[in-house]
């Protein structure tokens, strides 16, 4: 795990990691107090009945990480989120009690929240052990990121307070994957000097995903012509919700992948809640098979079905994400000729998953998170400049 909480890395063995609760009900509040007082790694550090109390609060409490509700009294979940991250930057836990309206929760994401975690609601709850473990645990790693304040520069890139802009690629290229003259690097050349052509596009994120890929779908055109396959590291509960949302920031149709679909150009297709999803052949399979590197869906497992399926005419993409997900995947596909992108550190919020890809060579190339769709646009584009 490559995060660290503010001021250096938490463990269980130091001390509690501290949690400030923004939820205007008291009931709610009463129960989160429990679930997060219950556990031995975490306490309460205060409770915020409204988001202008919870930035009150921030500077007197020193929290670790932030449980926020979305639906609070005066400024809502979404405002709270951009000015904390404006003003005191701070690892942010979504805690959504309306599964199906995703709106303001996936806003909150956009603005740097990092994570949405469904709300125990009630100890009546069947599952309720389970969604109450869940959160803490997702206060607990989240806790561990370290997040820093983000400016736009006067090109327009998002760049870290304090870090480098200009850092350079292993091949020497510069961060943003330019070349001198505007050309494609040699992958995208075919052997026998053609410029090659690419069938299907798979985008893989973890934490600071749902941005990430808002970004880049963003900045597709309505005729993009593959078909995209996303894994996105999320609650079972919210990815119906989080396939509509998509759709609303892209010119793309977004739904959720189905067993026995044809891949469509020009549609996304995103895994659904606690299934892998596969090309298998000229169809998408989704499985229950056993999680791959501690999840369901797995990158790994995308990846490694588009390295059978597409060989060099697939695109890999793997984004900002906690452990190593992807990153074996995107091996596969690099090793079947696939071109391969892998997010640079200077915009990934947690850069593990990238990069581990690039550390075992999985990457053609790592790009910052603005430069991606333009690579990808250049890449299926019809007068590709090649080396």
């Amino acid at each position: 795990m490559s995060g660290q909480a503010n001021g250096g890395p938490l463990t269980t063995g130091t001390r509690r990691i501290r949690v400030l609760v923004v939820e205007d009900s008291p009931v709610i509040q009463q129960l989160l107090s429990h679930v997060i007082s219950a556990d031995p790694r975490l306490e309460v550090a205060g409770i915020a009945s409204s988001g202008e109390q919870a930035l009150r609060m921030i500077e007197r409490t020193a929290p670790d990480v932030v449980s926020l509700d979305i639906r609070l009294p005066g400024i809502d979940g979404f405002e709270v989120t951009s000015r904390i991250m404006r003003q005191t930057p701070l690892p942010i836990v979504v805690v959504a009690s309306d599964v199906r309206d995703l709106d303001i929760p996936m806003r909150a994401l956009q603005a740097g929240a990092l994570a949405v975690v469904e709300k125990p609601g009630s100890m009546a709850r069947a599952d309720y052990q389970t969604v109450a473990h869940h959160l803490c645990t997702q206060l607990v790693i989240m806790s561990q990121v370290k997040v820093i304040r983000h400016r736009i520069t006067a090109r327009g890139a998002r760049t870290a307070t304090g870090m480098a802009t200009e850092a350079a690629s292993p091949d020497g290229r510069p961060a943003d994957g330019r070349l001198p003259d505007g050309r494609l690097p040699d992958e995208a050349v075919a052997a026998d000097g053609r410029l090659r052509r690419f069938r299907a596009l798979g985008l893989v994120a973890s934490t600071g995903g749902p941005a990430a890929l808002a970004k880049i779908l963003k900045d597709m055109p309505a005729d993009f012509p593959l078909p995209v396959f996303v894994v996105q590291h999320m609650g079972a509960p919210f990815m119906a919700g989080f396939a509509s949302w998509l759709g609303t920031v892209s010119a793309l149709p977004v739904r959720l992948g189905e067993a026995g679909l044809a891949p469509r150009p020009g549609t996304v297709y995103v895994a659904p809640g606690d299934r892998h999803l596969l090309v298998d052949g000229a169809t998408l399979r989704l499985t229950a098979d056993p999680m791959v590197c501690g999840q369901r869906p797995s990158g790994e497992v995308l990846f490694q079905s588009m390295a059978r399926a597409y060989g060099a005419s697939g695109i890999g993409v793997l984004l900002t994400g906690m452990g190593e997900d992807g990153a074996r995947g995107l091996v596969d596909m690099r090793t079947a000729g696939a071109y391969t992108i892998a997010e640079h550190a200077s915009t990934a919020v947690i850069h593990s998953m990238p990069g581990t890809a690039v550390r075992l060579g999985g990457a053609v190339e790592e790009l910052p998170l603005d430069r991606v769709a333009g690579r990808l646009l250049q890449l299926t584009s019809d007068d590709k400049m090649a080396s």
